[in-house]
C-alpha cells in the first residue's frame, strides 16, 4: 500500500472547522507549505498562532514554505507573472525541501496546508501533489465541506 499524504487549504474556516476536517482524516502533523506563512483575512492561521493552536490539540507543526512554497521570488521560475512548476520542480532547494516532507511521512500521518481551499488553483495540486505520485505517494485533498478527494496523475495540470 502507497504512503499516503493529504493536502488542504484553510481557506477562512474557523479554526475548530479546520481541526476537525483534518481529525477525522488521523492527522498528527500538518506541514504549512504557504511561501508567506501569514493570513489577512483569518489571523488564527498565521504562523506563530496556528503553530500554538495545533500544539495544543497534539498536533505538530512543521513550516516548510521556504524550500516548497508556490510563490519563489526568483524570476527564472516565472513565465510573465505565471509560476512554471516543471522549474521549480527541478530546483535544488525544492527537491531538498520534498525530500524533507517525504522524511516527515516516515512516522506521521501529514496533511500539507496552504492557504486556497481549491487545490486545483494551488501549487499543492499542481507541484507538490504530482511530485510526490511521481514517487509512489497516494495523494488526497481535504475538501472544505469534509470529503478527501484521491489525486491522479495530472499532466494537464504541469502545463499551467
Amino acid at each position: 500500500m502507497p504512503p499516503k499524504v493529504f493536502t488542504i487549504g484553510h481557506s477562512n474556516h474557523l479554526f475548530s472547522t479546520f481541526l476537525e476536517l483534518i481529525h477525522n482524516q488521523g492527522i498528527n502533523m500538518v506541514v504549512d507549505v504557504r511561501t508567506s506563512p501569514y493570513s489577512k483575512h483569518s489571523p488564527h492561521f498565521n504562523k506563530k498562532p496556528l503553530q500554538k493552536a495545533l500544539e495544543e490539540s497534539k498536533i505538530q507543526y512543521v513550516y516548510l514554505g521556504k524550500k516548497i512554497g508556490g510563490k519563489p521570488r526568483d524570476k527564472k521560475f516565472y513565465h510573465g507573472d505565471k509560476l512554471i512548476y516543471h522549474r521549480l520542480e527541478k530546483d535544488q532547494k525544492y527537491q531538498e525541501g520534498l525530500d524533507e516532507l517525504i522524511r516527515l511521512t516516515g512516522k506521521n500521518q501529514i496533511v500539507i496546508m496552504c492557504s486556497e481551499e481549491d487545490p486545483k488553483a494551488c501549487h499543492r495540486h499542481h507541484l507538490i501533489g504530482q511530485s510526490l505520485i511521481k514517487k509512489g505517494f497516494e495523494i488526497s485533498h481535504i475538501r472544505g465541506y469534509g470529503k478527501a478527494d484521491k489525486v491522479e496523475m495530472d499532466f494537464q495540470a504541469r502545463l499551467v
